[in-house]
């Protein structure tokens, strides 16, 4: 009898054992891991094709977090109260600036984070009749990556190292994307190398790589053109044997199709420019252009 208590007794102490070292042992690694995690640099984006640049450079030391949502226009955007708390946690912040992030300036404010450290992407970059979307040239995509690079190196020397080495990688994959953009866009015949857009998102692309754009259709964010203007871009479809009439899916395709419908065009609405997609396709800015391509290649031949 004894012993069998005894054996009871040992049994009830080591399943009380077990059973209390699991919680201890979640608890210490999900220390361990707010600990990794401060220990990172957090970074604010204002578009979400700025991210793929931080995560490139930034890699395993960063925490990126992106203001405007996926599939939101950076144009007409109105930040919320949550966007303020990203801005007061984060440590450098990437914006585009040329004009794009009209409401950057009050955020700012509201958040009140004097130590922060922002990288103003298209300072010092040509700039094309105030037109802010200089990152859909992947040339110029290299200079973006290289102050984000120069950004967390000033505010994590330790990894010096590393930022530099991820931003090379990241220089030479751009190489590569431009030289597959080229490639693709050299099978289009040159009389067929035209675009009217929604809005003037594609002039730095289309510059880099060969393709003129007509007009577009918006000019400015939330201003419809008038029936002369409708008119004057059928007639500039016609004129020079335009493909396809292209936009982006947050807009509404309704205008394009007036358009399309007066000129005996196609209506592309799947191009991305301001943002990603939830789409793994277009999940990433390399991924994105080279998405991109394919669809403006495929209208244009």
């Amino acid at each position: 009898m004894k012993t069998f208590v005894a054996f009871v007794l040992a049994f009830v102490v080591c399943g009380c054992t077990h059973t209390s070292r699991q919680p201890l042992d979640s608890a210490r690694d999900d220390k361990a891991s707010v600990r990794d995690d401060e220990a990172k640099v957090q970074v604010a984006t204002t578009i979400s094709t700025l991210n793929s640049f931080v995560q490139g450079v930034g890699g395993e030391h960063v925490i990126v977090k992106n203001i405007v949502p996926v599939g939101a226009s950076p144009e007409t955007f109105q930040p919320a109260p949550q966007d303020v708390a990203t801005v007061a946690d984060a440590q450098v912040l990437v914006e585009n600036g040329a004009g794009l992030e009209s409401w950057l300036d009050r955020l700012l404010r509201d958040a009140g984070n004097s130590k922060m450290r922002v990288v103003v992407s298209a300072d010092g970059l040509p700039v094309k009749n105030d037109n802010p979307h200089l990152w859909m040239d992947p040339v110029l995509a290299k200079q973006y990556v290289a102050k984000i690079r120069d950004a967390l190196i000033a505010t994590d020397p330790a990894h010096a190292a590393d930022y530099r080495r991820n931003a090379a990688s990241y220089g030479a994959r751009l190489d590569e994307l431009i030289a597959s953009i080229r490639k693709q866009i050299a099978t289009v015949p040159p009389s067929h190398r035209y675009m009217i857009v929604f809005h003037n998102a594609w002039q730095y692309y289309n510059d880099r790589f060969g393709i003129t754009t007509l007009g577009f259709v918006e000019r400015n964010p939330g201003q419809e053109p008038n029936p002369q203007q409708i008119a004057r871009l059928i007639d500039l479809a016609k004129q020079h044997g335009v493909r396809g009439v292209f936009s982006e899916p947050e807009y509404s395709p309704k205008l394009l199709y007036s358009i399309a419908q007066g000129a005996g065009i196609k209506v592309v609405e799947n191009l991305y420019d301001d943002s990603v997609g939830t789409d793994q396709r277009v999940a990433n800015y390399m991924a994105m252009l080279q998405y991109d391509t394919g669809v403006i290649v495929q209208t244009l031949k």
